[in-house]
């Protein structure tokens, strides 16, 4: 229930959609793109094959109930453009991690914010989370603006945690706490 609302969630410019691999090809398009994999946690995709092979992982988390994954679409082409999740589900202290990854053809354009908010209005008043939070690397600073024009704030910063082509980037922690409707 929970997944298909999360794939049904719809913005001005932009839809989720459900992640398949009749889409790979679409996907591979990002994903095997090195400046866009840079700063994700994804290791870069360098055939189809890893493509479908990486999609095929993230429906089975999916179906085991400890991950979202939406496809982003946006709305005037029909085009895939990016991936949205929701992940690292704690239950206990009711709260889960954001992620999102777009096609470098789509950054800059609004298309993050968007679905940022579209995934903490869901994560909020659909899943009734207490608190998203997510980690950026400090260079990815188009990222970090994502998340603070969605009301995310910084709450701390972990030096040296990411090593990527032999260069040390710090991790940004960035929080969003539920706040009460009176």
């Amino acid at each position: 229930m929970k997944q298909s609302l999360f794939h049904s969630l719809e913005g001005k410019y932009i839809a989720f959609k459900e992640l398949s691999t009749t889409d790979a090809e679409e996907i591979h398009n990002y994903a095997s793109d090195k400046e866009v994999s840079r700063f994700i946690g994804w290791s870069l995709m360098t055939s189809l094959d890893d493509t479908r092979v990486h999609i095929e992982t993230m429906v089975n988390r999916e179906a085991a109930g400890t991950h979202l994954y939406a496809s982003i679409v946006q709305k005037s082409t029909q085009e895939i453009i990016g991936t949205a999740m929701i992940f690292n589900f704690d239950h206990e202290a009711n709260q889960a991690e954001i992620g999102y990854v777009f096609h470098r053809d789509h950054w800059g354009k609004g298309y993050g914010t968007e679905c940022v908010a579209l995934m903490s209005d869901f994560a909020i008043e659909s899943l009734n989370l207490h608190k998203l939070h997510a980690s950026v690397v400090d260079a990815n600073i188009g990222s970090a603006r994502i998340l603070e024009k969605n009301g995310y704030e910084l709450e701390g910063e972990l030096r040296d945690h990411y090593f990527m082509e032999e260069t040390y980037f710090n991790a940004l922690l960035f929080g969003k706490i539920q706040t009460k409707k009176d």
